[in-house]
Parts: C-alpha cells; sequence; structure tokens
C-alpha cells in the first residue's frame, strides 16, 4: 500500500537513517520502535508528509485518506467534545454543518440540499455522530460529557479526544505516535481491539511492550542507521534481533580468524623459497575477503544509580485515617497503612481512584481534607510528580544549571559527570528546559533524585516517557536501592520487577498485601494491569449490577458442569500451546523468506519460477499466520473466562 524506495534523513552531518526501502501493507500493523533520538518520530513524520525526506522517494495511492494523531489540533476549548471527534471526518463534517444551515435558511437552495444529501449518503454521513459517540466512549469519555465543552476535561481526556479524532476519520492508512499515554486499561484494550480490527495499514510509536505485543504484526526497528523491518510482535522481534547480530557476529569473528591464520602463515613463510609462492597466493586470498562493518547500534542505556546518605528509622511512614474529594467526589476515604524501611510498595487500582492524590498528600504536594499523613524518624523523601514536567519551572533554565542548583557546592565535572550518565554529552548540557523531550525531562528530574540521596523514593508513573532501554536501567537502579520504594505503575513488568507488598486501592477502601505481584495474583486473582482480565472483571460487575449482584450475575450465564470445566481447563492449555508452537514455526519460515530477500545477491542469482514459490508461500503462511493468532486469542480468551468463574 505505502511504497517507501531508499529513503534517507539527515540533518547537518548528522544522518539518522538511509536506504529505508520497504512496503506497508493493508491490514498489517507495524510497531515503529528505537531507542530516544534514533529518529523513530521523524520517520513518522516523514510518512505523515509533516517532515521532508533527505532523500528517497514515499509513494501513496491515489486518495488515500490518512490519520494522524497530532497534539495540536485543538482551535478552541469551547468547542464542544462530539463535533471535535467528528472534525476528523472533515469532508462530512462540513458537509452536515452546511446541511444544518440550509435547514434554518429562508430560502434554501433545493439543488443544493440534494447534491449535500448525495453527498451523506455515499460516505455514510448518518452515522457520524453515532461513530464518535463509540469511539468516544470507548476511549473512556462519559457519555453525558459528549455535549459537553472540551475545557471541561483534564489535559489527558483531552488527548483522548484527539484520539477519537484521528480514528473517526476512517482512514486507510494510521499513524500514531504513543497513543496510549493517558489511556486507562479498559480504554488500551479498547485501542487495541479497534486496531486489531482496523482494515487499512497502521504504524504505532510505542514503549509499551505490552501492547506492542498485543497489536502488532511486524516491527519496524529504528537502528544501524536504517529502518529494519521484522515479522511478528515485539517479543518476536527481540529474538529475532539478538539472533541475527549474533550470527553476523559470529560470521564476522569466523572470517577474521581466518584471515589472522593466512596472515600468520605468511608471516611465517614469506621469506621461505619453498614456501614463498604459498605465501603469495595467501596475500591475494585476504586482498578479496571482505570483512562486514557492524554499525554501532543506537540503543542507549542511562545509568542510573540511587543512593542514600543515611538510612530512615525502620518505621518509615504511617497514613491515619487518610481522606480527600474534590468537590463532591470523593477519591481516598479512611485510607490507613504503615511503611516499614526497605519496603517496596507498589500502589495500584482502576483510575481516578485516588493513587496520584494519594502521593502529592504524602510528599506535601496537596493537601488532605481530614487524616494525617506521618513520616518516621530520619526520612527524607524524593519526589517524582506524574505532571513531572511541572517540576522545570523555569523554562528558560538549562539543563546544566537546573542539577546544579540541587549542589551548588560541586564543580561542574561532577554535575556534568551525573548528566552524562543520563546520555546528557556535550552541547545537551545547554538545551533549555523547554526544549527537552518527555525522555529526556524524566532523566533530568531523575538526576535531581540521584544527587539528593534520599532514602525514601515516591514514584508516581516514572516510566511513562521512558524507551524500552531506559525502563530497563531504571528498574535495574531501584532492583539495587537500598531505601524505601513507593509507587504507582500501570507498567506490569515494572511492577513485577520491583514490588514487595500491594496497596490496591478500591471504591470500598485498600487492599493491603504483603507480598510480590505474583503472589497478589495467586491469592487475589484479579490483574488491575492486565487489559484481558480487567475487562473479563469490568463484565462480570456489570453483569452482577444489572441481575441484582453477583450471585444473580454468575446463574444468569449457564454454569459448565464442574467435571466438564475442569476438563475443558485442563486441555485449553495444550491447545494453545501447540496453536502457539505453529506460529513460531510459520514466523520462523517468514523470517528465514525475509532473509533471503535481504540478501543483495538474491534477486540477481535466483531463477524467477523460484522467487514467484517464494512469495506465494510467504503469502500463506501470512494468511496462516493471521488465522492461528485469531485461534490462540480465543483459546486465551476461553481460558482467561473459564479460570474467572
Amino acid at each position: 500500500m505505502i511504497g517507501i524506495s531508499n529513503l534517507s534523513k539527515a540533518f547537518g552531518p548528522q544522518s539518522l537513517f538511509e536506504g529505508v526501502s520497504l512496503q506497508l501493507n493493508a491490514g498489517s500493523r507495524y510497531g515503529l520502535v528505537g531507542a530516544n533520538g534514533s529518529g523513530k518520530t521523524t520517520f513518522l513524520k516523514i510518512l505523515t508528509g509533516d517532515e521532508p525526506a533527505s532523500g528517497g522517494e514515499l509513494t501513496f495511492p491515489k486518495n488515500a485518506r490518512i490519520g494522524v494523531l497530532r497534539q495540536d489540533r485543538f482551535e478552541s476549548d469551547d468547542q464542544i467534545i462530539i463535533d471535535v471527534a467528528m472534525m476528523g471526518d472533515a469532508h462530512v463534517y462540513q458537509a452536515l454543518k452546511e446541511q444544518d444551515s440550509l435547514a434554518e435558511s429562508e430560502h434554501p437552495d433545493p439543488h443544493r440540499i440534494g447534491e449535500i444529501d448525495e453527498i451523506l449518503r455515499a460516505q455514510d454521513g448518518y452515522t457520524l455522530e453515532s461513530r464518535a459517540a463509540q469511539i468516544l466512549v470507548g476511549l473512556g469519555i462519559e457519555e453525558h460529557q459528549l455535549r459537553l465543552p472540551l475545557r471541561t476535561l483534564s489535559g489527558g481526556y483531552k488527548l483522548r479526544v484527539l484520539l477519537a479524532q484521528t480514528l473517526v476519520s476512517r482512514p486507510d492508512a494510521l499513524f500514531l505516535d504513543e497513543p496510549t499515554n493517558h489511556l486507562d486499561i479498559l480504554s488500551i484494550r479498547w485501542l487495541e481491539k479497534f486496531l486489531i480490527g482496523f482494515k487499512g495499514c497502521a504504524v504505532v510509536i510505542s514503549h509499551d511492550q505490552r501492547f506492542l505485543d498485543n497489536i502488532a504484526t511486524h516491527i519496524l526497528d529504528v537502528d544501524y542507521a536504517t529502518v529494519v523491518p521484522y515479522t511478528g510482535n515485539y517479543s518476536a522481534f527481540v529474538e529475532q534481533k539478538v539472533a541475527t547480530r549474533q550470527r553476523k557476529e559470529t560470521e564476522i569473528a569466523r572470517v577474521e580468524k581466518t584471515i589472522a591464520e593466512k596472515k600468520a602463515f605468511v608471516e611465517r613463510f614469506k621469506a621461505k623459497a619453498t614456501k614463498a609462492r604459498q605465501a603469495q597466493s595467501r596475500v591475494k586470498q585476504i586482498e578479496k575477503i571482505e570483512v562486514e562493518k557492524l554499525a554501532p547500534s543506537s540503543r542507549r542505556y542511562p545509568k542510573f544509580r540511587f543512593d542514600t546518605t543515611r538510612p530512615s528509622g525502620k518505621d518509615v511512614l504511617e497514613v491515619v485515617a487518610l481522606s480527600k474529594a474534590y468537590g463532591d467526589k470523593p477519591v481516598l476515604q479512611g485510607a490507613e497503612f504503615s511503611v516499614r524501611r526497605g519496603e517496596r510498595v507498589a500502589v495500584i487500582g482502576a483510575n481516578g481512584l485516588g493513587k496520584s492524590t494519594l502521593l502529592k498528600i504524602l510528599t506535601d504536594n496537596l493537601k488532605q481534607d481530614s487524616g494525617a499523613v506521618n513520616w518516621g524518624h530520619e526520612t527524607h523523601v524524593g519526589y517524582f510528580a506524574q505532571d513531572h514536567k511541572d517540576q522545570l519551572t523555569d523554562p528558560n533554565q538549562i539543563t546544566l544549571d537546573y542539577l546544579w542548583d540541587t549542589c551548588p557546592q560541586e564543580g561542574t565535572g561532577f554535575v556534568r559527570g551525573i548528566l552524562g550518565r543520563l546520555l546528557f554529552s556535550g552541547d545537551e548540557v545547554e538545551k533549555k528546559l523547554s526544549a527537552l523531550s518527555g525522555g529526556e525531562a524524566t532523566r533530568l528530574v531523575m538526576s535531581r533524585l540521584m544527587v539528593q540521596k534520599p532514602n525514601v523514593l515516591v514514584l508516581d508513573e516514572p516510566t511513562n516517557h521512558l524507551d524500552l532501554e531506559s525502563i530497563e536501567a531504571l528498574v535495574e537502579a531501584l532492583d539495587a536501592y537500598e531505601g524505601t520504594l513507593l509507587f504507582v505503575s500501570h507498567d506490569r513488568w515494572f511492577v513485577q520487577r520491583l514490588a514487595t507488598r500491594i496497596i490496591e486501592i478500591k471504591k470500598d477502601g485498600l487492599n493491603d498485601f504483603s507480598g510480590s505481584y505474583e503472589e497478589y495474583l495467586e491469592r487475589q486473582g484479579d490483574d488491575h494491569l492486565d487489559a484481558e482480565q480487567v475487562e473479563l472483571r469490568a463484565k462480570r460487575d456489570k453483569r452482577g449490577k444489572a441481575n441484582g449482584g453477583e450471585k444473580a450475575a454468575k446463574s444468569a450465564k449457564p454454569a459448565l458442569e464442574r467435571r466438564e470445566r475442569e476438563k475443558r481447563l485442563r486441555a485449553l492449555p495444550k491447545q494453545r500451546d501447540a496453536v502457539l508452537e505453529q506460529i513460531t514455526k510459520v514466523e520462523t519460515r517468514i523470517g528465514e523468506i525475509d532473509e533471503l530477500y535481504g540478501d543483495p545477491q538474491f534477486y540477481v542469482s535466483t531463477p524467477n519460477e523460484r522467487i514467484g514459490e517464494l512469495e506465494r508461500e510467504k503469502s500463506k503462511l501470512v494468511r496462516d499466520q493471521e488465522k492461528l493468532t485469531r485461534d490462540w486469542e480465543r483459546l486465551e480468551t476461553e481460558l482467561s473466562e473459564l479460570s474467572s468463574e
């Protein structure tokens, strides 16, 4: 559908990528990944026409409709929410507005009325409002809010309206940059289903590994100064990339060993008359051997390290009868818990129940309505806010001075050293705070915590703007931290790696669980960070309300006989694993064919008949892969439903 030929992009002497030749097909969903600064967003902007390429060619089908998630489409906060979403289908929206205007006119033009009606019927225009409403509700906008002004929504929910506007546009190609930011679990799951059912071509940037695993059919990896396609989701890509790199390194090592052996022969026998001819032959052989040079990876790992000046007392925190409401909406009611030194406490729960509010109250960034927060002896608290750019108060201040203000007694070498560990090098330390990206701002705020050396870290969604490499580095540093950790995160992997205790905020109070996240799941059965589980639970809750409680909800659906259910539960994992094994085989074969295509000599040395056979084989494999994936999703859903009953 989209042809990319020899595409390149450079800013002055710095080349982001070159020689990129790809074909992006309808029905495929491409996860665009790479380190921050590698060129992911620039590549996406070239595809959308927002940024010119330095070279190469980009071709789209004639009259293709492009949907792009941008964050600057709002004209006024006074716009009605559903109108903003409907504007995504601009041609139809304008036709509807003109139809309304003609209806109110004293002397309407009947010919124009007929033309407008034809336009709306041809483009399914009369369903635009219902389509927009369905998408908005799916993204978590309440139905009663749809006709309210945009200003009534928070910044995160305004971005959901922009996402709805993009999806309403009925695009042939969809380009999304971090669409899951500011979405809760249920909205992410809705978006996953939308994308899985999308018939066009989708290119999505995301640092959410689980999201990419669920939606991606291919991965586009921006690395080594080019863009390399891989078949499969993110997890499959990681395995393929590592294996490919290892193969190349092994081959280079083998070639270098051969060269070394030939050079050794030459050095040993070049002066010996009986071996001179053989030595000269070796020299010619060495001259003909080409050693592939592997480009360095753009993946960079910051070096976070959180030390403590001194340990706190054993009793770190006591929260007593804490309550907070916004107007007539309570978010915390009588919360009570205590934290001991060295604990790693993950605060989880559905959106809107007060997780961030709790952390703001604990760090004295918000006043509670009632109750008390008592910090223990010798506690020194470091806080990372979810809206962490609010902690960068002076937009004109440069990065170097922001950190230096925290440690004015230190020399420039110390400050530059800390910033260098967090990937601020050279002139980057002179960058103004207003010019920092989300990931850079996160790393800079973390640099202050590294210098302050608090013995308690309170972190609210610290991974939101970090790339996958930075998230891994942050986990390693927090795992080694000797202080006390209290954090909120929707990143399931992050919570699994760090938490030694779970505090779940519920509508009726707190569920305080002492143990790891895996142990919490085994005991509690509910996974607030697993979209499938949250969705199933929401459906059960909805059925329960409609039928008068949990017992009525269970009786509304005919239960399987116990033996049959247990038999099915035993059989499903085997069926699922068999399907996964088939998927792996299919993906491996697709990867082998793609590797053949990537060989520069392939089309020169391979007969046309063989090329045709491979193309037909790959097409069948892709169809098989899609069917097997659907089978796997069906089995997983059935297994989840049976397990939860």
